[in-house]
């Protein structure tokens, strides 16, 4: 079975998916059972000093630099729980030493797979206002809003100054809902929950909009390339 390689960037998320993989693991695989996982982290303060001044070209070697090292421990393929820095992915995806599933296609499959047309898109500031997610929903066809520039802000305040460190408030959730009916109103039939923290704040039971879980759908992706490979040794 393939060796999954987590790139992490904020905590919170990277520990949700690893979390997940161990769950999903489990539920496909058997009692205790999951793929082999490697995980390395630079620091999120390393990965904010080359975001606010968008410097991609530095957050693309740091990932790149995870990358070289989880080659050495074994992983045969990559996965980054962190929607925001797959911005700088194509700018060292050739260089990597490693395949890479992208968060934004394994979640527009997902929303394909339901039947959903408009996807509403939420995140960083960085996230939101970046071309990962409407090149990936293009390319299948798909339509998206995004919040407004002032909800943006609020939104990537909450991500940083609360998710990121584990504080849910009832009042980040009402914000988000007020941001969802939002985007409801604008047609959207689905909700991508682009940041990897929010799947803690959010899901179906407290949002306007079926959400499409960005962090736990990739997890769950990488549990299933690693169990592909298994089967196509057999075949």
């Amino acid at each position: 079975m393939k060796q999954i390689g987590i790139v992490a960037c904020s905590a919170e998320g990277a520990a949700l998916c690893y979390r997940t993989i161990a769950l999903e693991g489990a539920r496909v695989m058997g009692p205790h059972d999951h793929p082999e996982v490697s995980l390395h982290n630079h620091s999120l303060a390393q990965y904010m000093s080359f975001i606010y001044v968008h410097d991609w070209n530095g957050v693309a070697e740091l990932m790149l630099s995870s990358a070289e090292k989880l080659e050495k421990t074994g992983a045969d393929f990559l996965i980054c729980p962190d929607n925001t820095i797959h911005q700088a992915l194509p700018l060292m995806r050739e260089r990597s030493p490693l395949p890479w599933l992208h968060i934004a296609e394994v979640v527009t499959e997902q929303a394909v797979e339901r039947g959903f047309h408009k996807i509403g898109i939420t995140g960083t500031k960085y996230l939101t206002d970046s071309d990962v997610y409407p090149t990936a929903l293009a390319a299948r066809s798909l339509a998206y809003a995004r919040p407004t520039p002032e909800e943006r802000d609020h939104i990537d305040r909450i991500i940083m100054d609360e998710l990121v460190y584990g504080v849910f408030k009832p009042e980040a959730v009402s914000y988000f809902q007020k941001v969802i009916g939002h985007l409801k109103s604008q047609g959207c039939d689905a909700v991508v929950l682009g940041c990897t923290e929010i799947p803690l704040l959010m899901n179906d039971s407290n949002s306007p909009l079926p959400t499409l879980d960005s962090t736990r759908l990739l997890a769950r992706a990488a549990v299933k390339q690693a169990m592909d490979a298994v089967a196509a040794e057999g075949v």
